[in-house]
């Protein structure tokens, strides 16, 4: 890890004040469509035959920012959920798009979408693009400098992830499987890490980035033989991370091979909020040169469907 040049809103040292996050919201910019290139998506496949027979798209709540916003919108919160929905099943959460600017964690899940029909043994629900501000403005954090994937939490002030946690406690439902699709990209150490050090009125230093995929597991309950049998999977499609010299991975080290434990309940992680027996966050690098966009992609969806795989051969 390596110190780097002062970000450029603040002071160093000290955390921001309201001034400077107002600053930093006029400096973003909506770069992409979640219209254009997530819904449409979504309701092409809800119009799919093998997706209607067996899920539907609901609206799960909204985030009204363009009423805080010049030139932004309001933005529907989607997700895919199991039509005939019975308590004895087990249930598969997916939650994608928790950092906005992760590509693949929000298209992995919607590739997913169109194999739930391979699954009937489980209720299904997949929320796949929880920040889609973060989508469109290519950010990990909410308009109010707010990291949603730090924010699950009773009276969370993200409405990104209030709104998930509302709608899962609503459903009066026990998540089985919770699978979190991420990415570490090249931009933590270039934009996202110094953001976040300059907010918070700390130093800044660099972490190694893994060159290949991950995942981190919960620290009370991390399920080593699970968590295993998904780096499994994954690794027919893509590389795994290799650790760094200090036998770690972004910082912590390693429990096994490709995989890392993290508190996720104590940092509010969206991987935490579901109580889930099986819970996994992914963690894609798309930024190697190993990779592109569809084998990102694939990694996402293969790590759910390891996820299933392993709960259906042990339980």
């Amino acid at each position: 890890m390596n110190q780097q040049t002062p970000y450029a809103i603040g002071t160093p040292g000290e955390a921001w004040q309201q001034v400077h996050k107002a600053k930093w919201l006029a400096n973003q910019q909506i770069k992409r469509s979640f219209f254009d290139e997530v819904l449409t998506k979504a309701n092409q496949l809800n119009e799919l035959s093998t997706v209607s027979e067996t899920l539907e798209l609901v609206q799960y709540g909204e985030l009204n920012y363009s009423e805080v916003i010049s030139g932004s919108s309001n933005y529907p919160l989607l997700a895919f959920k199991s039509k005939q929905w019975d308590n004895a099943k087990k249930t598969l959460l997916v939650t994608g798009g928790v950092h906005g600017y992760e590509t693949s964690g929000v298209q992995g899940a919607l590739a997913f979408v169109e194999l739930a029909h391979n699954y009937p043994q489980f209720n299904i629900l997949v929320a796949f693009c929880v920040s889609p501000w973060g989508y469109e403005t290519i950010n990990r954090w909410n308009p109010q400098a707010i990291d949603p994937n730090r924010s699950f939490y009773q009276d969370s002030p993200a409405p990104e992830s209030a709104q998930l946690m509302a709608f899962v406690k609503s459903l009066a439902i026990i998540i089985d499987v919770h699978v979190d699709l991420h990415e570490t990209t090249d931009t933590d150490n270039s934009e996202f890490r110094p953001a976040l050090a300059a907010r918070d009125g700390l130093e800044h230093t660099n972490w190694n980035i893994p060159d290949g995929f991950y995942l981190v597991g919960d620290t009370l309950k991390p399920e080593p033989a699970f968590q295993r049998h998904v780096i499994e999977h994954v690794e027919k499609v893509t590389h795994i991370a290799p650790s760094d010299d200090n036998n770690c991975l972004i910082g912590a080290p390693l429990e096994q091979f490709g995989v890392i434990n993290y508190a996720t309940v104590e940092l509010g992680l969206c991987a935490g909020f579901s109580n889930a027996t099986y819970c996994t966050t992914t963690e894609v690098y798309p930024d190697s040169p190993l990779v592109d966009d569809k084998n990102c992609i694939d990694a996402q969806v293969a790590a759910v469907v390891g996820a299933l795989d392993y709960v259906i051969k042990n339980n």
